[in-house]
């Protein structure tokens, strides 16, 4: 017997047998927002007017951008999305459900959201294999993950599947003598490059060994991240208050909280 709905019951199933789940938004006028603002300080910062185009101004920014002044373009769109008050909420909006049947209802999410714009052919901005678990991160964390544009081929990022990670994981100390590298040559068959459509977004556990390569797509990938976990789930290095910040407190939990035993 289970306790969960069979909606709940699916997406665990799907969740736990594939370690992500890409689905449209849950709120497509919110995402619309999010890039719009994101290409409205992209132009900005670059002294333009932003196109009717949007997906195509973002997707051809390497036309205007060099990889000496990316990261420049790069962290003034993040700085400026963070500001924005109604960010992070609608942010957690376009995978409320999801994330809630996954998680919980009572969860925390990560203060500041992060930004990545990886052109064709650019080296410089490479995220090699890893597993976020492995630098501070609680195995009970989930990330949502955000393209701003289609992402597909080598133009997406990667992941490896729960079944493949846990042996390779386990057998992960037999590549001391070896770099991030060594461990992608012995992984690179089984990884899978998810497609991934602007209006669609993914959840995945960051316990799993992910990254991405030099982007040979003649476009320029957007996407954004953020974490998410129970406020009742272990913490590691990433704190409550610090890193983190709650977000859906019940009234028991608040009231909980808030009780001191009598002397």
């Amino acid at each position: 017997m289970t306790f969960l709905k069979p909606a709940d019951h699916e997406l665990a199933e799907a969740f736990l047998g594939n370690g992500h789940v890409v689905h449209s938004a849950e709120d497509r006028q919110g995402l619309n927002r999010i890039r719009t603002r994101a290409a409205e300080l992209a132009a900005g910062h670059l002294g333009a007017d932003v196109p009717a185009d949007i997906g195509g101004f973002l997707n051809a920014i390497h036309e205007t951008v060099g990889v000496e002044t990316l990261n420049a373009l790069r962290l003034a769109v993040f700085n400026g999305l963070n500001k924005e008050e109604w960010f992070r909420p609608t942010y957690f909006s376009l995978a409320r459900t999801t994330i809630e049947s996954l998680v919980g209802n009572e969860l925390c999410m990560q203060r500041r959201l992060n930004l990545s714009i990886q052109m064709p052919d650019d080296d410089s901005s490479l995220l090699p294999v890893h597993a976020d678990v492995w630098d501070g991160d609680s195995p009970f964390e989930v990330v949502l993950w955000v393209p701003l544009v289609d992402c597909f081929d080598t133009k997406a990022m990667y992941l490896l599947r729960p079944g493949k990670n846990r042996v390779v994981q386990e057998n992960l100390s037999k590549f001391g003598d070896g770099n991030a590298e060594d461990i992608f040559e012995a992984i690179a068959d089984d990884v899978e490059f998810i497609k991934i459509s602007y209006g669609e977004v993914m959840v995945f556990s960051q316990t799993l060994m992910h990254g991405n390569r030099v982007n040979r797509v003649p476009e320029t990938r957007w996407s954004m991240n953020c974490r998410f976990k129970s406020v009742m789930s272990p913490f590691a290095d990433k704190k409550l208050g610090e890193f983190f910040e709650p977000i859906t407190l019940r009234a028991a939990t608040r009231m909980g909280l808030d009780y001191k035993l009598p002397e």
